[in-house]
């Protein structure tokens, strides 16, 4: 049966543990994909609900979802949250370390939010989903795309590729987020993620773990070095172009 298009009521569930906004595109009946938008570190999922109405990608239903945990020591008034396990210092260079662990983010978007709703209750296909993420939140939609590859198996009545262990997301973009070790599978026979992903804002190492693990890789770097959001119409054009590449790719 072909999948049901998401209604808000089928995200309730989610609203005390992982609080999001949804952005439908008009009608709500040409969905045809969904894009997860994943915040950085100290931020909320209120921006990128902004960014994601401003974009606004015909026939994607768009959500944009809050950090699992709150940052804590915050100023009075201010409010952030992270998806790491922990927030973890780097004893060395004294930086927060990009890698604390994304255990209990990656059950909550793979096992409540794509599994129980989207797959489970609507009927959807992690080939259906593409995510977005910006620092933390790259790591975390790259780190994702890394782990599906050795995730348990669909249900019987999913298709013969996914079972043989093909499966993967429409795209993942990071920007300025690099591939988590601690979601990189150990097995030492597996497979290159075949999910396409695009980098921006990065290079050298970072850019070569992703290659190790993923067989489609671009990248895009800016004229200014800073890492943050596309501010102009230059910058965003490469990653319109990937969305674009990525839906006219069908259902495969």
């Amino acid at each position: 049966m072909p999948p049901r298009i998401p209604t808000p009521d089928d995200f309730t569930t989610l609203t005390t543990t992982l609080p999001h906004t949804l952005h439908f595109p008009s009608p709500p009946e040409s969905t045809t994909a969904i894009l997860i938008l994943l915040h950085g570190l100290g931020d909320t999922h209120a921006p990128f609900a902004s960014f994601a109405s401003a974009v606004n990608l015909p026939g994607v239903l768009a959500i944009s979802v809050r950090g699992t945990a709150r940052v804590p020591l915050l100023g009075v008034g201010q409010e952030g949250f992270h998806w790491g396990d922990d927030v973890l210092v780097d004893e060395d260079g004294g930086r927060l370390d990009f890698d604390p662990g994304f255990e209990t983010a990656e059950r909550l978007i793979m096992d409540r939010l794509i599994g129980e709703v989207l797959v489970g209750r609507c009927g959807w296909d992690v080939s259906d989903v593409m995510l977005f993420g910006f620092g933390q939140g790259g790591s975390l939609a790259l780190g994702l795309a890394s782990r599906l590859r050795v995730r348990p198996s669909p249900p019987p009545d999913t298709t013969q590729q996914q079972q043989a262990g093909t499966r993967k997301f429409k795209g993942a973009v990071s920007i300025g987020g690099p591939l988590p070790t601690s979601m990189v599978p150990t097995v030492s026979t597996r497979e290159k993620s075949k999910t396409e992903v695009l980098l921006v804002q990065m290079g050298g190492e970072s850019v070569q773990a992703v290659k190790r693990e993923f067989e489609h890789v671009k990248v895009v770097n800016w004229a200014r070095r800073e890492v943050a959001m596309p501010k102009n119409r230059e910058e965003m054009f490469p990653i319109m172009r990937f969305f674009a590449d990525r839906l006219n790719s069908g259902w495969s």
